[in-house]
């Protein structure tokens, strides 16, 4: 399970936009390609390090898409698909724009030092400008139940996925539907493998 830690954004390499395509980058209008609904999604969208993170990405596996910014519009298209109450529609909406956007300052370095991995980073920096438990938590753990689910099933370390799934459970309580909401709206994204939802879709608890 990822422990949060003070939020610390140190990316390898200048921190600085230097190349042409960098610079194209930033006259994006993110607010507009995002389509911002409220003024916390505009206040995040305008920070400078959250800038970045959002412009930041190539195509992958998973994610033809490229930058993170096209990733959350993909998040936001499928939370628009589902029926919800304005105020879960909202968490979700913050869930997305935060959950990837400190990819780009992630430490990778093995052994892993979990207080860096992207989530912890952006669950982190989500803390200065709102108290939401929920979305909080969610953010922080959104990529858990896959992390499980590669336990399991590429590592073959059944035992240890299903410690790892269960502790997931318990930390998230009650929030249990929400997060699940939003794992099936991030997953069902670009080329990405739809396995870990068809499993979490049998593990979770009708």
């Amino acid at each position: 399970m990822l422990q949060s830690a003070k939020f610390l954004c140190k990316p390898s390499g200048s921190d600085k936009f230097l190349s042409m395509e960098n610079l194209s980058k930033e006259s994006i209008n993110l607010e507009e390609e995002l389509q911002a609904e409220n003024d916390l999604e505009r206040t995040l969208i305008r920070q400078p390090s959250f800038r970045k993170g959002l412009l930041w990405g190539v195509p992958r596996y998973g994610h033809p898409e490229g930058e993170i910014y096209k990733h959350i519009k993909e998040v936001y298209q499928n939370i628009d698909h589902l029926n919800l109450d304005d105020a879960i529609r909202y968490q979700l909406r913050i869930i997305a724009l935060t959950h990837d956007t400190f990819k780009y300052c992630e430490d990778k370095n093995r052994p892993r030092d979990w207080s860096k991995h992207h989530a912890v980073l952006a669950r982190n920096f989500l803390g200065r400008f709102l108290n939401d438990p929920t979305i909080l938590k969610i953010v922080e753990l959104h990529d858990e139940a896959y992390y499980a689910w590669r336990l399991i099933h590429l590592y073959k370390e059944k035992v240890e996925g299903q410690k790892r799934w269960h502790r997931l459970l318990q930390a998230l309580g009650k929030d249990v539907p929400l997060y699940y909401l939003f794992f099936k709206c991030d997953t069902q994204t670009g080329d990405k493998n739809q396995a870990p939802l068809n499993w979490v879709e049998k593990m979770l608890p009708r």
